[in-house]
């Protein structure tokens, strides 16, 4: 029998290049409002990141995004009630393919990957992602250089600032990820009945520019089911990790709240 208590559990998903480090700050802030918050990392994503980038776990290279579902997916049923999923990136894409095989009672994808079929030609999204999914480099794993992370994520940054924040939480990755969410594994019946959704995008991202973030917000038909979309002014793909961050974070509470939700 479903419980009148609405949810306090929140499982993070963080997105490339990042693993469970990058939710602390947010862990502490939802935590203070009275939930239980974990962040699983993704297989060879756990551990510190200057370790991880010393140290390469060459199996990485062969990871793909519908492995990592499936091991969000199993750490979600181990769960003592169904909880809220908030993701980062390619993150932001799982929480939506995660909310469409009913593993959230609501979910919040922050400049999510586009799925399967949404698509943009922007120069800088072909210029920031062509780097990543490079066909040409085959099942190495990818450690970007401060430089693209400046273009791709910290683009509101000076170098300074993103060698600091590099240094902090970046970790090598791998290019089969974004490769496999473009096809089959990254598809979403944007037709079917879902949990609440909302999505967000960052004004100034150039790695999965707000345009795109409409485009999929603006794929699902369901006419019954809750889907939200909001973009934040001044905000790259680092929007998580930027100053003032806390607004994000309360506008988020704030929209969770809004919902009522029971477990």
């Amino acid at each position: 029998m479903k419980s009148s208590k609405p949810s306090k559990t929140i499982v993070f998903i963080h997105g490339l290049f990042m693993n469970p480090i990058s939710w602390a700050s947010w862990i502490n802030f939802f935590e203070s409002k009275g939930y239980r918050c974990y962040a699983p990392a993704y297989p060879f994503h756990d551990g510190d990141p200057s370790a991880l980038r010393e140290n390469i776990n060459p199996a990485l290279g062969n990871l793909r995004f519908g492995q990592v579902i499936d091991s969000l997916s199993e750490f979600i049923d181990k769960l003592p009630e169904k909880p809220i999923l908030i993701g980062h990136s390619i993150g932001g894409l799982a929480v939506q393919k995660l909310i469409e095989l009913g593993k959230g009672l609501a979910g919040v994808s922050i400049d999510p990957a586009p799925p399967e079929g949404i698509f943009s030609l922007k120069w800088s999204f072909l210029k920031a992602n062509l780097t990543t999914i490079n066909p040409f480099r085959g099942n190495s794993v990818f450690l970007p250089s401060v430089k693209w992370f400046n273009y791709a994520f910290c683009n509101t940054f000076s170098l300074d600032e993103t060698e600091t924040e590099f240094k902090k939480f970046v970790v090598p990755e791998s290019r089969n990820i974004p490769r496999s969410s473009t096809g089959r594994e990254g598809r979403i019946d944007f037709k079917k009945a879902h949990n609440p959704l909302l999505i967000i995008a960052g004004e100034k991202d150039n790695i999965i520019p707000y345009s795109l973030n409409r485009k999929n917000f603006e794929a699902y038909t369901d006419k019954q089911s809750v889907i939200s979309f909001r973009i934040f002014a001044g905000r790259t793909h680092y929007i998580c990790l930027q100053p003032d961050w806390e607004e994000l974070a309360t506008f988020i509470s704030e929209w969770i709240n809004g919902l009522n939700l029971d477990v």
